[in-house]
Formats: structure tokens, C-alpha cells, sequence
């Protein structure tokens, strides 16, 4: 309701072009529901911004999806476009250039400040996913040798240019981060002690070369609003705050359920990306999938005289490799799931397989009996599979057993080793092993049918 009266009060003082008091107006309101006022009337979005003081305007620009940022960039002036990308933090800043095509950044960079150009560049010179990509140089550092009172007057002096006043960092005379303090640590001692007493030398921090997706596991298990980013020989160089921590995991999530549904990452949101975009990012696994499935018809042909003799096999076909390659669905989800958590490590892989062999025999085990007695009640009521009924319902059982532990054991392994080769895990999507175990489910169907039937139906 909120949302409809500020569209109504912006859309009628816009009609009267009353920019004075439209700008007094929306200078009142909160920043989400200027972010929702942009997003209902895209069109509008740049003279939003524009009217916004610029404190604002970069404090709703940071939030907007990327599409909505490229579009108000597009059109705004070349002055407030300079005004807004000087205002941004360094680290929302780089994010929304590093999505950009390289010209278009060339372009940009050059209406920077010097020093915010520098500290741009210095970003953006790290790997697109690393730790150095989204953090911030705006930060509080004080020294060893400093008294509390110091401290005080230093964050009173500094602390409206940082990120963040939660964490102080105690760094030495050559940058070398040292500890880190949370601000009422300070606030609750004599004014007179001196840093060093209160120091431990119990920090944890990031190095700027970590990839995005541990420094989350980081973030996770520390509970922190914010992590210091170190170099390799420890000087400190930046921060990295909870909030961009926050988007990147959002970011990360929906990523792996795009790859775990068989389809490349969308890298803008589904209604917003060409539908040329859409089927390049689907085809590609498509096709992948078309050429494995077809290497079941293959396997089905290497089969066809055992077929000919006993067609009832062709009937259980897809029960068996659809109970495959469910399973194996299954187990790839789940790990690829616990791997983001931070729940299952390269070295947990034996862990795993044990709880996976156990867990398949058991479920391949519960689906082998209902086969079983499913075929022996068909087979009693309706006379469906003639009279070698126990066999062929053994035959199903023990395959259900022996496809359902492969597929546990399949989708559970794939991720990690993949892992392992340095690619992402959630390549090993539900579809891509569903595929592959139904090509050696047919395999191992085939050949328990041969090892009981053999003499009697083939």
C-alpha cells in the first residue's frame, strides 16, 4: 500500500514538474522503497537518481539489480554519472564495473577521482571471483603503542569515511596486520591503556586471493560482521563486510541450482536475459545429454538379441534406469549442497562413499522388494510375464539393488572429484547423472539377466 501511494505522489508531482519539491520528497523517503520505485518504473530510474542528493542516490544505486544500474548509467548525465561512481564504496563500485564490457569500464574509470581510480584498478586487477574483488579500503586501523583514549579520538576523526566502526585493526609500521578488536573492547576500559595490553594475537583474515565461496565457509563459522584482507606476506589491504558476503552467497546459491537443473549460470535475472541468451545458456546441455542418452540407444542395440529371446525385459527398462538415475540425482544434490555448506571436505570423499554404499544398498534394497512383489502379485492376477515370473522379479530386485547403490555412489563421488580437478561441483548436475547412469544401468541389468536367465529365457 506504502509502495502504491509513493508511485502515485511521484507520478503526480512529475506531471506538475515539480522538481523541487519531487526531490524533497523523495530525499524523505526510505532507500528500499526507492529501490522498489525504481523497479516498478524502470523507465523513470535515472531521473530518480538524479534527483536524489548523491549520498542517496549512491545509496540506492549499490542495491539495484545490474540491468536496472546499466540502464540508469546509460542515461544519466555525464556530471552526476561522475558525481555517483566517486560516491559509491570502493568495493560496490568495482562489482558493478567488473560486469561491464571492458569499454565501457575504459570509458568510466576516466571520470573517477585519481585516488578512487587507484583503489578501482587495484580491485578490479584481482580475479573476478577472489576475496581482493569485493573488498572495501575504507577501514579503521590504529597501532600498537596507542592508548585507548587515541583510539577513540581516531575513529571520532575517521569513522565516517569506514565501511565499518564494529572492527578496529591493529596494524605495525609496515602495514602487517596484527589483531583485530571489536569497538566495545575499547569503549569499556580506562581511556588510558594501551593497545598492546589488550592484544592477543587471535585474528582470522582472508587473504585477497581466496576464492569468494570459502572466504562465505569463513564468514559462516566465525560470525563476524566484517574480516580483514591480507596479502600473501600479511600486510592488511582491506575489509570484507557481511552484507557483501551476503549477495555473493545469494549469487553462489541460485548459480549451483541453475547448474545442478542442467543449464549454464543465467548472468542476469531469468525475465530481464534475450531469449538468444536463454537458449545458448540451455542448448549446450541439452546437447551434452542428447549425445550421452544416445549412448543408451547404443547400448540397447548391444542387447537386442537378448531382447528378441525375452521381451519382457524391454518392459522394466524404464523402472530400472529411472530408479538409477533418481538416486543418483539424489546424491549429487545433497553433496553439491553440503560441499557449499561447508559441511563435507575434499578429504570427508572415503567418509562419504561409506555412508553412500550404505545408503544405497539400503534404498536399492527397499526398491528391489517392491519390485519383486510387484511382479509376483502382476503375475498371479493377471499372468502378465509368464512362467518364469520368479526369476524375472529376482532378476528386477537384484538389478534395482545393484543400479540404485551405482547411482548413490555416482552422483555422491562426481562433485568431489570435480572438486578435486579444480571445477565447479555443481557441473555435475541432476540431468548430466541421471544420463550417465542410465547408460550403465542398462549394462548391469542386462548382464544380471544374463547370469539368471541364461538357458531358460535367453
Amino acid at each position: 500500500m506504502e509502495n502504491e501511494v509513493l508511485l502515485e505522489k511521484y507520478q503526480e508531482l512529475s506531471h506538475q514538474q515539480d522538481h523541487k519539491e519531487l526531490r524533497a520528497y523523495l530525499d524523505d523517503q526510505l532507500i528500499t522503497d526507492i529501490v522498489e520505485l525504481i523497479s516498478d518504473e524502470p523507465e523513470e530510474g535515472a531521473n530518480i537518481i538524479n534527483l536524489l542528493t548523491i549520498s542517496r542516490a549512491a545509496a540506492a544505486f549499490r542495491i539495484l539489480e545490474f540491468p536496472e544500474q546499466e540502464e540508469i548509467i546509460k542515461e544519466l548525465p555525464a556530471t552526476k554519472i561522475a558525481e555517483l561512481l566517486n560516491e559509491l564504496p570502493p568495493d560496490d563500485r568495482t562489482s558493478f564495473l567488473g560486469e561491464l564490457p571492458s569499454t565501457a569500464v575504459k570509458e568510466l574509470i576516466k571520470l573517477l577521482d585519481p585516488e578512487e581510480r587507484r583503489i578501482t584498478l587495484s580491485l578490479l586487477g584481482y580475479p573476478e571471483t577472489s576475496v581482493g574483488r569485493i573488498m572495501t579500503p575504507d577501514y579503521l586501523a590504529v597501532k600498537q603503542k596507542w592508548t585507548v583514549r587515541r583510539v577513540l579520538d581516531h575513529i571520532r576523526q575517521n569513522g565516517k569515511d569506514s565501511e565499518t566502526i564494529d572492527v578496529i585493526y591493529v596494524i605495525d609500521d609496515k602495514g602487517i596486520l596484527l589483531d583485530d578488536f571489536r569497538i566495545r573492547e575499547f569503549l569499556l576500559v580506562d581511556p588510558e591503556t594501551e593497545v598492546s595490553t589488550l592484544m592477543d594475537d587471535r585474528f582470522v583474515s582472508l587473504n585477497a586471493n581466496e576464492d569468494q565461496e570459502e572466504a562465505i565457509q569463513i564468514f559462516r563459522m566465525e560470525n563476524r560482521v566484517a574480516l580483514p584482507v591480507v596479502d600473501d606476506s600479511g600486510v592488511m589491504l582491506g575489509i570484507v563486510t557481511i552484507d557483501d558476503m551476503l549477495w555473493i552467497a545469494n549469487e553462489e546459491h541460485t548459480e549451483d541450482i541453475q547448474k545442478i537443473g542442467g543449464t549454464e549460470a543465467l548472468d542476469e535475472p531469468y525475465l530481464d536475459i534475450s531469449l538468444l541468451k536463454l537458449l545458448k545458456k540451455r542448448v549446450g546441455w541439452l546437447v551434452i545429454l542428447f549425445f550421452g542418452e544416445m549412448l543408451t540407444a547404443t547400448a540397447m542395440g548391444f542387447f537386442e538379441g537378448e531382447l528378441e529371446r525375452a521381451v519382457v525385459l524391454a518392459l522394466f527398462i524404464p523402472l530400472i534406469i529411472s530408479s538409477g538415475g533418481n538416486s543418483g540425482s539424489q546424491a549429487s544434490t545433497l553433496i553439491i549442497q553440503a560441499m557449499a555448506l561447508g559441511e563435507i571436505k575434499l578429504s570427508d570423499w572415503w567418509r562419504v562413499m561409506r555412508r553412500e554404499l550404505a545408503s544405497g544398498f539400503l534404498l536399492g534394497t527397499v526398491l528391489g522388494i517392491i519390485g519383486f512383489i510387484r511382479i509376483i502379485i502382476w503375475s498371479m492376477i493377471f499372468h502378465s510375464y509368464g512362467p518364469h515370473y520368479i526369476l524375472i522379479g529376482t532378476t528386477v530386485g537384484v538389478t534395482l539393488l545393484g543400479v540404485v547403490m551405482w547411482g548413490t555412489i555416482t552422483g555422491s563421488m562426481l562433485p568431489i572429484i570435480l572438486k578435486r580437478a579444480g571445477a565447479d561441483p555443481a557441473t555435475s548436475s541432476a540431468p548430466f547423472v541421471a544420463t550417465l547412469v542410465d547408460v550403465t544401468g542398462l549394462i548391469i541389468y542386462f548382464s544380471v539377466a544374463y547370469s539368471l536367465l541364461n538357458g531358460i529365457l535367453l
